[in-house]
């Protein structure tokens, strides 16, 4: 099972850190032509609208990572927003139901080109054992199949999800349907606060089409080494 995306740009950079200075000091070290890059809550809480224009401004297209998930009628408001700054990509949380889905998907359509819309399906740092303390009786596996099949048939782009979930998700929703992995560590790489994580081969072979991929790069001496190593890796997968 491989990825159904032929995008030259899978490798999703997420720029995690407390200060907009060094989040455009890292972009500066990046090369726009072999990645993306994501913006989370923490950064652009600090750094607002403002960033999103100053790292397209270096040639970015922006992930912004917010996670939306509120009523119907705020997270369409909010989608406005995000589709007004330009992004290339954004998400909403699926848990929100399928109102607040088609809600989110409506808000961008009148966007001539508008962003690529997703949705949260379980976060990756979440395993069977936390999803039971918080009152979901289902495995992560089960919750994602279930709210991915909701947010495909609320007309969105895709799913943030597990590479461990990609496989099933991809032959049940075909090449069309965006899959969005964190959890990626290349071989050999700490897992940090990550439960659910693969090698960047082992998640586009499962189906994934792009990689959010954080501290490999951004912490490495050589991000762009880095960047080239990984899109090495890889190639052969995707062609």
């Amino acid at each position: 099972m491989t990825s159904g995306s032929a995008d030259s740009k899978r490798i999703i950079v997420a720029l995690d850190y407390p200060d907009p200075a060094q989040a455009l000091a890292m972009a500066d070290r990046l090369d726009s032509t072999l990645c993306r890059v994501k913006i989370g809550k923490e950064l652009f809480t600090r750094a607002g609208p403002a960033l999103v224009e100053q790292l397209s401004a270096r040639g970015f297209e922006v992930f912004l990572d917010l996670k939306f998930h509120d009523i119907p009628n705020t997270v369409a408001a909010a989608c406005t927003a995000a589709a007004d700054l330009g992004v290339w990509m954004m998400n909403v949380h699926a848990q929100g139901g399928r109102r607040m889905l088609e809600a989110a998907r409506e808000s961008v359509e009148r966007f001539s080109s508008r962003p690529r819309l997703i949705a949260v399906t379980v976060l990756t740092s979440l395993d069977d054992a936390e999803l039971r303390e918080i009152g979901f009786h289902d495995s992560a596996a089960m919750l994602v199949e279930r709210l991915a099949a909701l947010t495909a048939e609320s007309g969105l782009d895709g799913v943030v999800c597990s590479a461990r979930e990609a496989a099933s998700l991809r032959a049940r929703h075909g090449a069309g349907f965006t899959l969005v992995t964190p959890g990626i560590r290349p071989g050999g790489g700490a897992q940090d606060d990550q439960r659910r994580v693969m090698t960047p081969a082992e998640a586009v072979r499962n189906g994934s089409d792009y990689l959010v991929i954080g501290r490999p790069i951004t912490g490495a001496a050589d991000p762009v080494a880095v960047l080239h190593a990984i899109r090495a890796e890889i190639a052969g997968i995707c062609n």
